[in-house]
């Protein structure tokens, strides 16, 4: 059986890319692969060390190691992957070269895969964040590889830089069984008939934490927050979450349990993000049948003319209306919008078809 790699910096945990690698390295063994997964970090199969995020700091602000490493030690770590990856017919890279977290890792990677099949799935290139402004280097490209970007728009871009890709939206399991709305309400503190807007976000700023509090505000409503502070968020977010509570706002910020039971014990889903790559929580909430409020990011115009039916939420009023006599044609109408665009199967059959034309499929 040919194998296939899966490599980044982590794999194995809750974060999105290793949610849509493991989702990714299904379709691939439902295709004949044997899939092994290697990382710097996580239960992978083959660990090493020097992928993980922030290997080679440098010192400059919001850029996690994209230079301290020597050429003879990427030199290296290029031959350390030569060997780990010697038995793979196929790599797929997830995110290591399209974000600066580890640029001496991208090089070396990128040196062991020269002329080699080598997929590189695209999340979130360095020219989307603003703190890596300046970090022009990836991703890099060679006649034997393919790329794959999770949207459009980064599709386009590479493509304005030279580098041709097709689009595989993220994938997700329409066939998600209900979570348990009284045994999580109860584990959370939440009382049967309180009105709950879940924010299924890390705590950054490009979240915009502030919106979906005073959405959660103007709905009268619990205001329920499941991931931590990150990148320096933490004074700013006791401080929004402070000075909500002082307004009377009952402010729950705590993880959940599983996505299933987050979703069933909650009322709305809040996600007024600034900036996305993808954004799986309102999509999830159509699974789920949630109602949910999302930003104007631009690759939530792109899921919105897939035919998602979302509320704005700047505009709390028809959500309240939504709310006071639940419109159940609403959440069938973006339950089918999955299911017709964004089931696993459809991206695996993208996958394949993919890996069909490359001349890659066992």
């Amino acid at each position: 059986m040919p194998i296939c790699a899966v490599v980044s910096f982590r794999l194995g945990g809750t974060d999105g890319v290793s949610v849509v690698a493991a989702a990714w390295a299904d379709a691939l063994r439902d295709m004949g692969f044997a899939v092994v997964t290697v990382a710097g970090e996580g239960p992978v199969d083959r660990l090493v060390p020097d992928l993980a995020i922030g290997r080679w700091p440098d010192g400059r602000a919001g850029v996690d190691g994209p230079a301290a490493a020597t050429a003879a030690e990427v030199a290296t770590l290029a031959e350390q992957l030569s060997g780990v990856l010697a038995d793979a017919e196929l790599v797929v890279v997830e995110n290591l070269g399209t974000i600066p977290m580890n640029l001496p890792a991208a090089r070396a990677l990128a040196r062991a895969r020269a002329g080699r099949p080598t997929l590189w799935h695209h999340h979130d290139p360095a020219w989307q964040r603003p703190r890596y402004a300046g970090v022009e280097e990836l991703p890099y490209d060679d006649p034997a590889w393919r790329h794959v970007t999770i949207n459009d728009l980064t599709r386009r871009q590479l493509a304005e830089r030279g580098i041709a890709a097709v689009t595989i939206r993220n994938g997700f399991d329409v066939h998600a069984a209900p979570g348990d709305r009284e045994g999580e309400r109860a584990r959370i503190g939440l009382a049967a008939a309180e009105l709950v807007v879940v924010h299924p976000v890390r705590a950054i700023a490009r979240k915009d934490v502030p919106a979906a509090v005073h959405l959660a505000e103007a709905l009268d409503a619990t205001y329920w927050l499941t991931g931590p502070a990150e990148e320096g968020y933490g004074p700013t977010l006791a401080a929004v979450l402070g000075a909500a509570r002082e307004r009377g706002v009952r402010v729950v910020h705590r993880p959940s349990g599983t996505l299933a039971d987050m979703y069933a014990a909650a009322d709305v889903v809040a996600f007024p993000s600034r900036w996305e790559g993808f954004g799986n929580p309102p999509v999830e909430a159509a699974i789920h049948r949630r109602p949910a409020a999302v930003g104007r990011y631009p690759v939530a115009e792109e899921l919105r003319a897939l035919g998602f039916r979302w509320f704005d939420p700047a505009d709390p009023e028809p959500l309240r209306t939504w709310l006071a006599a639940p419109d159940e044609g609403l959440l069938d109408h973006n339950a089918e919008v999955v299911r017709r665009h964004l089931s696993l199967e459809v991206a695996a059959s993208a996958l394949r078809a993919l890996l069909d034309e490359a001349g890659w499929t066992p």
